[in-house]
């Protein structure tokens, strides 16, 4: 046999052999949380201190904490919650930068059976009032409290806790309040349990292989659920470290990942989009990086980012803060969300179901049912949530507004009396059972009678030359139904506005294509890089509003044309005549 026979035959197998070997890893450590249900990652550190000791645990540019002191930094802050009459089921609310101290304190809050709401740095004025009402906090430690940090805790021990400091804290206790990005609106508090917190970390550490010897680089937020408990707890359950960032910087990115000899990153997809625009560097392919393991990076984008950057793995992955279920690309397909395996299935009950878009809900047939969507159509994903509290796959812990965790919770969807859980995002199934996203359910608008997927409006625009980011949302028409497709630029020297309608008439359908271009410096965006499509969309296409460079297009001409001031007129025809035509 020769050995390009051999080849041929042997690569195949070795990628689903991979994959095989990623999901009976997560398996086996997700065993060991439920085979320990009173057993929180606070004592999981503590182990860790044990075997570890003075091994680094969380690294930052400024300061590092091994695994001795982290786990006695947690039970010092543990003791602060009890000398400050934190009872257990209280919350302490948290609004501080990423840095090694941040997992302590909330480590050590939750230890003792308290609750603690990981807020937005970035909120101001009445969403940060509406996030801390969510939480109802009895206290609330600030950024300026880390530089008193010892006063405060002043005389408290770090020695293990006791049983009856504990106070019979166990994985079925909420542990975190973790808040929706709210970039359609304000945001949500999703309810995280110990149990959840545990499964996070084990599940994921599986997954990604993680050993004593990786070092994984964290530059998200660590009041979101990746970065602040994913990266973070996949690592320390297995005895790595991992390096956390103040902030992503474009500029400092690599060689901080250098630096620090990292051999994992997490990511974004925003943020890999980031670090393509930026220059090249000499030192962004000097690195000692096994994977690259994230969410959100599209298909056009992972090539690109793998290549230019030397990346061995990517790991795509979907999940919710507040979700029921994930999916993991253990297969390596770009641009997909992942597929469950066969012997999984039990695991992860999801669905796609048809949507109405005009009731902004899953479609019904004659009988009251949902109806499972074809493959290759696309629809909300569901996940059936678990039987009992006690049954671990499917389980939904819901938010603090009970009016919002009902909202998400669909009933009688294939049999009377089922309940599953919404994701609130449409997705499509293909013929070899990869998952891929399609659009977050909201940012999809209706036109011409037509449902036009933002996303995928914005691949075709992000493909083309010059194009550095794009975010399409739909704008009202006076005079038109519906919502006609907006799309912001960022573009650079090479854009040809010009050629863009050609582009995208090999892309998009006609009913597709954005009705109005706003080109813009940056886009404004939440602190996970999110844009903030409410905030465009409010904004419009009045350029006596927008001080950018705005353009609409002319079926007459086939092309983007300048948008002026009384062509805008909201009180003249024209508008509602270009509407009708493109």
């Amino acid at each position: 046999m020769s050995l390009a026979a051999v080849a041929t035959r042997s690569e195949p197998p070795a990628a689903g052999e991979s994959a095989a070997k990623g999901w009976l890893r997560a398996l086996t450590m997700a065993a060991r949380v439920e085979a320990a249900p009173e057993r929180t990652l606070a004592m999981v550190i503590a182990e860790q201190a044990d075997r570890r000791g003075d091994a680094p645990a969380l690294i930052s540019p400024t300061d590092t904490l091994s695994y001795r002191d982290l786990a006695s930094r947690a039970n010092r802050w543990a003791r602060w919650a009890l000398r400050s009459g934190v009872a257990k089921g209280e919350t302490v609310a948290l609004i501080l930068p990423n840095c090694p101290e941040y997992m302590a304190i909330w480590l050590g809050i939750t230890s003792v059976g308290a609750v603690a709401a990981l807020i937005n740095t970035g909120l101001r004025g009445p969403s940060l009032a509406h996030c801390l009402d969510l939480a109802r906090p009895r206290l609330t430690i600030v950024a300026a409290d880390l530089a008193r940090a010892e006063a405060m805790l002043e005389g408290l021990g770090g020695e293990p806790l006791t049983e009856a400091e504990r106070r019979g804290t166990t994985q079925s206790d909420l542990a975190l309040l973790i808040y929706t990005s709210g970039t359609t609106g304000l945001p949500k508090a999703a309810r995280v349990s110990h149990h959840r917190v545990m499964m996070w970390g084990h599940w994921f550490s599986g997954i990604m292989d993680v050993g004593p010897d990786d070092r994984l680089y964290n530059c998200l937020p660590m009041y979101h659920s990746v970065g602040g408990v994913v990266a973070t707890g996949a690592v320390l359950v297995a005895g790595g470290s991992v390096v956390v960032a103040e902030r992503f910087s474009a500029g400092r990115f690599w060689s901080e990942v250098v630096q620090f000899e990292c051999t994992i990153i997490q990511y974004i997809g925003e943020l890999c989009r980031y670090l393509l625009a930026a220059p090249i560097r000499p030192d962004e392919r000097a690195h000692r990086l096994r994977l690259a393991c994230g969410n959100g990076l599209t298909g056009e984008v992972w090539g690109a980012f793998q290549d230019r950057f030397a990346i061995p793995r990517i790991l795509e992955f979907y999940a919710a803060t507040e979700g029921n279920f994930s999916l993991y690309n253990l297969d390596g397909e770009p641009g997909a969300l992942g597929r469950i395996p066969a012997f999984l299935a039990h695991r992860f009950p999801m669905a796609i179901v048809e949507f109405d878009h005009e009731r902004g809900e899953p479609a019904r047939d004659a009988a009251g049912f949902c109806i499972r969507c074809a493959t290759g159509a696309a629809g909300e994903a569901i996940a059936r949530m678990g039987q009992s509290k006690t049954d671990a796959g499917g389980r939904f812990e819901g938010y603090t507004d009970e009016g919002e965790t009902r909202r998400k919770i669909l009933r009688h969807v294939f049999v009377p009396g089922d309940a599953w859980v919404r994701s609130g995002d449409l997705m499509r199934r293909d013929e070899r059972g990869f998952f891929r996203f399609v659009d977050r359910i909201g940012d999809t608008f209706r036109w011409k009678g037509e449902n036009v997927a933002t996303t995928e409006v914005a691949q075709a625009l992000s493909a083309f030359p010059g194009v550095e980011s794009a975010c399409v949302y739909g704008v009202k028409v006076p005079g038109a139904d519906g919502r006609a497709g907006m799309a912001a630029l960022v573009v650079s020297g090479d854009f040809a506005l010009g050629d863009l309608p050609g582009h995208l008439e090999a892309r998009v359908p006609a009913y597709a294509r954005p009705l109005f271009l706003r080109l813009v410096r940056a886009l404004p965006t939440t602190e996970t890089f999110k844009p903030r499509k409410n905030q465009l969309a409010t904004e419009g296409f009045d350029p006596r509003v927008v001080a950018d460079p705005l353009f609409f297009y002319d079926d007459g001409s086939a092309a983007y044309l300048p948008l002026e001031a009384e062509i805008a007129s909201f009180t003249s025809r024209p508008i509602a005549v270009m509407a009708s035509r493109a």
